[in-house]
């Protein structure tokens, strides 16, 4: 037990109360230590799952071993900020083909700097607070929210702010409309008591996937998901898979829409509310996005990441699955010479598989 325990145990209930000043819903803090879940994610890499994410690869030892990332790092304190937005029905923009369905956390802002930006106050307050301690060294931290190998679900789990649901995202009981972020901290913080696993016997993820990219429960198969094929992706997506993406342009919410835990879900913060309709906007009207209209209008939205042409690489395929209109024709028929062959491969498809219909 490290000098000064009792001080270390009111930073830790003073970080969660500025944690929920700051907007989060939950903060807690996880040991700097992976080891359990190290293996996992080596067989889930040796199995080939991850698809063409090498970075996965290539930065694993830094997953595996929190120390190697950030030399120094003893705590690690997890925090919760929700996002789910006031949009468009979700099921009825999937149920319309003639739709955009966009990932609900894609909907607003970009959440990385969000959630950076908040951690980093949160670090400032936590310095603040332990400078008058007479410690053996500064205090010193880094802060993460998706933007560097962390095991983000991990943490939040040993941080006792969610478990890991089947579908393999961190859930709570007030769903799993979230983003993770992390604080690495050279204090020896009391760790949080782990959180308990509430899916039971429900499989709804599993049974909804629309490609079974979730294998069997708590396993994922990102070369199968509409995720990994929509944003992470570069090049053409499997002919075989594209029928199943339907409208969905940028994501996939399917194995969260049907958790039941997400029927209590409140509104997140407002920094994710949505931007430029793209909760039901059709797909004929960004479709004819130029370049330049994909760049300004999605300039701080996390979309913009994924490109040009990705994005119409997928508005491609959403509009062969499309129901046959003239609309949908006409649309496909403009971009049928466009620059990129990602983008004409994916037009070819959408215009052939619309003339099946005839």
């Amino acid at each position: 037990m490290p000098e000064n325990h009792a001080a270390y145990v009111e930073t830790v209930r003073r970080i969660k109360d500025w944690g929920l000043e700051l907007g989060f819903a939950s903060v807690g803090v996880a040991r700097a230590d992976v080891d359990a879940a190290a293996p996992r994610l080596s067989r889930w890499l040796a199995q080939g799952r991850h698809g063409e994410m090498d970075y996965m690869a290539k930065h694993a030892a830094l997953r595996a071993a929190p120390e190697k990332l950030w030399p120094g790092v003893r705590s690690v304190i997890s925090a919760r900020l929700p996002y789910w937005p006031v949009a468009a029905d979700a099921e009825q923009v999937l149920a319309d083909r003639r739709l955009a369905y966009v990932s609900r956390y894609a909907l607003g802002r970009d959440y990385h700097r969000t959630v950076r930006q908040r951690l980093q106050k949160l670090a400032e307050r936590l310095r603040h607070h332990v400078a008058a301690w007479c410690l053996a060294e500064p205090f010193a931290w880094r802060v993460f929210s998706d933007s560097a190998p962390v095991l983000e679900t991990e943490f939040a789990t040993q941080a006792g702010i969610a478990w890991r649901g089947k579908h393999t995202l961190s859930l709570t009981r007030q769903g799993s409309w979230h983003f993770l972020g992390e604080i690495y901290c050279n204090l020896p913080l009391p760790a949080d008591i782990p959180g308990d696993e509430h899916c039971g016997d429900c499989r709804r993820c599993l049974d909804v996937c629309p490609t079974r990219a979730i294998v069997a429960p708590y396993q994922l198969d990102a070369r199968l998901c509409i995720s990994y094929l929509t944003i992470e992706l570069p090049g053409a997506i499997p002919e075989a898979l594209r029928p199943l993406i339907g409208n969905r342009i940028h994501g996939c919410d399917d194995c969260q829409l049907c958790c039941p835990w997400n029927r209590f879900a409140s509104i997140g913060d407002p920094d994710f509310a949505v931007r430029h309709g793209l909760d039901a906007t059709p797909l004929t009207a960004l479709f004819a996005w130029r370049q330049d209209e994909f760049e300004s209008r999605l300039a701080g939205s996390p979309i913009r990441r994924i490109g040009h042409a990705r994005w119409l690489r997928n508005i491609a395929v959403a509009l062969g699955n499309a129901d046959r209109s003239p609309a949908v024709v006409t649309a496909l028929q403009a971009r049928r010479d466009d620059p990129s062959p990602l983008v004409r491969e994916h037009v070819a498809w959408a215009i052939a598989r619309q003339h099946a219909r005839i």
